[in-house]
Formats: C-alpha cells, sequence, structure tokens
C-alpha cells in the first residue's frame, strides 16, 4: 500500500514496521490493511462536535465537520473531502463488488469508501463512509 495509484509514492512514506509501531494493532488493520472497524462502534459516528478531521496515521486535514451528515450507516459519513487533493480513490473489487475505496494522499492510509446516488440529499450526492479508527478530530478547529 506504499504506492500511488500511478505508481509513485505515496508523499509520507515509511517501511511498514514503523507504522504496525506508531499505530494501535486496529488502526493498523484498518489504515495499513484496508480492513473495516465494526459498524456503530466508531467514535466519530454519531458525534456533532464541530472541527476538522485528520489522519490518524499522519496528521493530514482530511474533512470538515460541516461536510458530516447523519446516513445511520454506522460510520461517519462526509458529503465532501476538505479538498480533492486530499484524497485518493482507487477501484476495490474485493467482496464480489465494484466499490471506490478512498485513501488518504499524504500517507496511502486507508479511510473507507465513497458511494454515490443513495439518496441522502447531500449537495454532491456522494457519501464519504469513512471509519472512525482512520481520522482523529480536532474539535473547533474548523
Amino acid at each position: 500500500m506504499n504506492l500511488m495509484p500511478d505508481g509513485t509514492p505515496y508523499p509520507i512514506s515509511k517501511p511498514e514496521a514503523e507504522w504496525r509501531e506508531e499505530l494501535t494493532p486496529l488502526e493498523y488493520h484498518v489504515l495499513r490493511e484496508a480492513g473495516t472497524e465494526r459498524p456503530f462502534v466508531g467514535e466519530y459516528t454519531d458525534t456533532k462536535t464541530e472541527g476538522v478531521y485528520s489522519c490518524r496515521a499522519c496528521g493530514e486535514e482530511l474533512f470538515r465537520s460541516d461536510t458530516k451528515f447523519d446516513s445511520h450507516c454506522g460510520w461517519p459519513s462526509f458529503f465532501s473531502p476538505l479538498a480533492q487533493d486530499r484524497i485518493v480513490t482507487i477501484e476495490d473489487r474485493s467482496l464480489g463488488s465494484v466499490r471506490t475505496e478512498v485513501r488518504c494522499a499524504a500517507c496511502g492510509g486507508h479511510l473507507g469508501h465513497v458511494f454515490q446516488g443513495e439518496g441522502y440529499g447531500t449537495p454532491t450526492d456522494l457519501r464519504y463512509c469513512i471509519n472512525s479508527i482512520s481520522v482523529r478530530l480536532s474539535p473547533g478547529a474548523d
């Protein structure tokens, strides 16, 4: 997972052993092995706190609380990233379907998936379904 879709290294690249030392086992599983935390257990699933959500692995600012919405899907949902250059999307053919994976553009950490056309009525018609364990909220930084 150390290379961007175009084959170049992510700006923040470390050996996997170093990531493993810096992250908890669950953080490592989700961020570095593209795992998924269980639904409805993440610390940010239902939070309404204003602020900025950053990548838990590298600190890159990714989403603002004003784009977070209640999707009732079990994970925090946003309708837009802070800026398109903050994330990378990759076709994901695991689990027998085609989805779009979302990664941090700075370190390549797995954040979740993005879905379109689900009828949530958001300005972008997108739902960035993000693992709470992949991000860290800085309150009031919005």
